[in-house]
């Protein structure tokens, strides 16, 4: 555990003493500013019967930033050592191999939550600043950073897995993209071909917005925790084997 605590920390310091993680931090504070403004708007010119979380996070705006942020914080994680040779030398000390992957999973982890820290205060500001009751339940916002970290879970793993695969970190966020982009758009496939075929109920499952809508309702599913966990878990073990496999190649 020391190793792995060690190794974390480093990682962790690559988004913290560089410019380019508080340049992604900025830009999901100034996204998700966006979209609450967008939202706020809303309700001042109409009626909106849905809570502000629901409308702030429900919108496009939103996942056109949030499908963006697992490319820039997961392309440099295998792919920048690869091509400047420090993964070599990493694999070569004595540490394991899960160790590697785990540690440089963690780091992202931690750094994707603390991204959502600023748009918790920006909510939490809602109130302080109109003096009104906030526009939304608990149960709602709960849901909202629940789902946040279950997806942001997966989809980490993905950006883990792409990186891995190359010494590029261009393509590693390009592949990273491509397949968050597809996995989004399989959940359409419903909305497209309607429900009277076999695997509407698997696409529905595969859908990320469909859960992303009953959790910023308040309505919590553990089928989705289950959904989300397993493909991190996969696409994990399957970043391992890629590592593992360049290790002893060498």
């Amino acid at each position: 555990m020391r190793l792995l605590r060690i190794l974390t920390f480093k990682e962790l310091k690559g988004y913290f003493l560089t410019p380019f993680g508080w340049v992604v931090l900025a830009y999901v504070a100034l996204m998700q500013g966006v979209s609450l403004s967008a939202a706020m708007k809303g309700f001042r010119d109409t009626a909106v019967k849905d809570s502000l979380v629901y409308v702030a996070f429900n919108s496009p705006l939103f996942w056109f930033s949030f499908l963006f942020i697992f490319p820039l914080i997961t392309m440099r994680l295998f792919a920048e050592e690869e091509r400047t040779g420090t993964l070599e030398t990493l694999l070569t000390a004595p540490v394991r191999t899960w160790q590697v992957v785990l540690s440089k999973y963690l780091a992202a982890m931690v750094f994707f939550t603390l991204l959502w820290v600023p748009v918790a205060l920006q909510f939490m500001l809602f109130g302080v600043v109109s003096g009104l009751p906030p526009a939304y339940a608990p149960g709602a916002m709960t849901g909202a950073f629940a789902i946040l970290m279950l997806m942001g879970a997966a989809y980490t793993a993905v950006g883990c897995l792409a990186s891995s695969l190359t010494s590029s970190q261009i393509v590693a966020g390009l592949i990273t993209t491509g397949l968050l982009v597809i996995q989004y758009f399989l959940g359409y496939v419903t909305v497209i071909w309607g429900e009277s075929f076999a695997g509407a109920a698997f696409f529905h499952h595969l859908s990320a917005h469909r859960h992303l809508h009953y959790f910023t309702s308040g309505l919590l599913d553990t089928r989705a925790a289950v959904w989300f966990l397993g493909i991190a878990f996969f696409m994990l073990v399957l970043t391992h084997h890629v590592v593992d496999h360049r290790r002893w190649k060498r």
